[in-house]
């Protein structure tokens, strides 16, 4: 097993990515390494011009003027674009890694996600017919295609299309021409560079250079398979096929290749225009639209495992009957079944404010090298969550947190993987979409409703024991932390502040008016408990702790939702729906409480 396999945590690759494939792709003729030598010296030469810039810029007495940052940011972006499509998406990268560029460099990064020139129709036309192969005419499968593309990427560029057998409207994604061989062998280059500078790069910075190439290569080239694209929108499809709030385009993998991607076009108003949401959805409708995309976006990477990495706004849309689009499936990051876990419980950690278990999970999921000193970061990260939380959730957005975190990378081994990395820029760019149409959004007034009932309802075993993690503390139950979820479920608050030491954070969340059913949810949570043997005499032993029933507690607890949620209408209606097997457990339950 290589060291790009084990940094993956045993997800199922589909890439064919290997620094073995580099060197078989690029070649070893005399010709082969011209190539790659003159290459190398295009690439020195305009990095050292830049580099020169910047020495020169120190040499005076205000390099650090907000005027030439922006200058030298707008000629970093430029000479990345000029460089090509493998510099391209390493500035897009870069725009999300706090770790390894200084935030007034990363807004300007960004604009490579849209800003990239388009390369001439007549080869792209070229493309589309290759793709169909000598047996299919143009015409004959399109009736009609736009004589310009509709957005350029990067990798590629999209074409609106009308298919000539159903009539239906499609994008036709066509990849750039010779666009393969360029980045085998600037990756070629990059993984050399690595390996000169790896240990430097492991004495300063406690990571591995190569290894770091070796992710982004994998991502690039899964990126280069068109198919492989197509897959992807597939799975999204089944992972949302149960939820009517989020629309995945179809696919015709009948005209797709590894250069080309037939696919629905999606009629709706780009997320990032105000006025053409409030068009679509209404007013009242936006706010929901955010909640919508905040869940998704959870779903995607603490239920599904599998999530879109690029959610910038040309490919987030909103549709006219409510629902959220996604397109541009190239970039999509997979997560094993363990870092999902050890995701769900870093969530677990920080709600029950465990700050030291919290260094674990960084470690766990490769932020930190294998047995390093916690010690000195654990108050870093309790300090840095502290601040970015405030007095309440509705001073917290990752944006400020991000930059928290850029100053603790750099006093500490800690390195970003690819990966999170696309999780960081996923969570950031969602987050500005949604300032861009609510400025008052609070990214946690959603997400916590979300957890808050994943925990209390699912039935996944695994997020049972994080359930009793969460409610218990060195074996005593926390009635006030299940209090919290319950309120916190429902769109609610309670508790009286970040900081408080009742976890689950335990400041107000209401106020959206996106709260759930807080019958469903409480009759959902008895329904898991009472199913469960384990959990159902751990709840027995917190009604009866101190030898009392504690009755209050459970007063109090229904009080949380206030008139929402009736003793006599839950009772009724957890019995009416409960199986067999749940209303013998409830029996049981109720049994062994008035024994005690």
């Amino acid at each position: 097993m290589g060291k790009l396999d084990v940094e993956l945590g045993m997800c199922s690759l589909t890439s064919r990515y290997s620094p073995q494939l580099l060197v078989d792709e690029v070649g070893t003729t005399p010709a082969d390494l011209v190539a790659l030598i003159a290459r190398g010296a295009e690439m020195t030469a305009g990095i050292a011009s830049f580099a020169l810039c910047l020495a020169r810029d120190n040499l005076n007495s205000t390099p650090d003027s907000p005027e030439l940052v922006r200058k030298r940011a707008t000629e970093l972006r430029e000479l990345l674009t000029r460089l090509g499509p493998c510099f391209i998406k390493m500035g897009q990268v870069l725009g999300s890694r706090p770790d390894i560029v200084r935030d007034d460099y990363m807004e300007e990064l960004c604009l490579l996600q849209d800003d990239v020139p388009a390369f001439p129709d007549a080869e792209a036309y070229t493309e589309m017919r290759a793709a169909l192969g000598p047996n299919r005419r143009l015409e004959d499968v399109f009736s009609e295609i736009s004589a310009r593309p509709v957005a350029a990427a990067s990798l590629g560029q999209v074409y609106k299309a009308t298919l000539r057998d159903t009539g239906e409207a499609v994008a036709i994604k066509v990849q750039r021409p010779n666009v393969a061989p360029t980045i085998m062998r600037d990756l070629l280059i990059f993984r050399s560079l690595a390996w000169l500078v790896n240990p430097l790069a492991r004495a300063r910075l406690g990571c591995d250079a190569e290894l770091v190439v070796d992710e982004f290569g994998q991502k690039l080239l899964e990126e280069l398979d068109y198919r492989l694209e197509a897959s992807n929108i597939e799975d999204f499809g089944r992972n949302f096929a149960d939820d009517p709030t989020v629309k995945i385009p179809w696919v015709r993998r009948d005209l797709c290749s590894d250069r080309m991607l037939v696919m629905e076009w999606i009629d709706g108003a780009r997320c990032t225009d105000p006025d053409a949401v409030r068009a679509v959805c209404g007013d009242a409708g936006v706010e929901e639209f955010i909640r919508v995309g905040v869940v998704s976006a959870l779903r995607m990477l603490l239920e599904h495992g599998l999530f879109h990495g690029d959610p910038h706004p040309g490919n987030i849309f909103a549709m006219p009957d409510g629902r959220i689009a996604y397109v541009d499936f190239g970039n999509v990051a997979q997560l094993s079944q363990a870092n999902k876990q050890t995701l769900i419980d870093a969530v677990v950690h920080a709600v029950n404010e465990d700050y030291e278990e919290m260094a674990g999970d960084f470690m766990r999921l490769g932020f930190l090298g294998a047995g390093t000193d916690v010690g000195p970061i654990v108050p870093a990260l309790e300090k840095i969550w502290q601040d970015s939380l405030g007095q309440s959730i509705q001073s917290f957005n990752f944006r400020s947190i991000t930059l928290r975190f850029n100053e603790l990378v750099y006093q500490y081994p800690i390195r970003i993987p690819e990966r999170y990395s696309l999780v960081i820029r996923s969570l950031l760019t969602q987050e500005g979409i949604c300032m861009t149409l609510q400025p008052n959004f609070h990214f946690l007034e959603v997400a916590y409703p979300y957890v808050a009932r994943r925990l209390l309802t699912d039935e996944d075993p695994a997020l049972r024991e994080r359930l009793i993690q969460v409610l218990f503390d060195h074996g005593r139950f926390r009635w006030d932390r299940l209090e919290n979820l319950v309120a916190l479920a429902g769109g609610g608050g309670a508790g009286s502040g970040a900081g408080s030491g009742s976890g689950v954070g335990s400041d107000a969340v209401g106020g959206s008016g996106q709260g759930l059913d807080l019958t469903d949810t409480v009759k959902d949570a008895l329904g898991v408990l009472l199913t469960d043997g384990k959990l159902r005499g751990q709840l027995i032993g917190a009604l009866t702790e101190g030898d009392r029933l504690h009755l209050e507690e459970m007063r109090s607890l229904l009080a949380v939702a206030g008139d929402g949620v009736s003793p006599v209408r839950l009772a009724g209606s957890l019995l009416d729906d409960l199986p067999k097997t749940a209303r013998k457990g409830l029996l049981a339950w109720s049994d062994a409480v008035l024994r005690a």
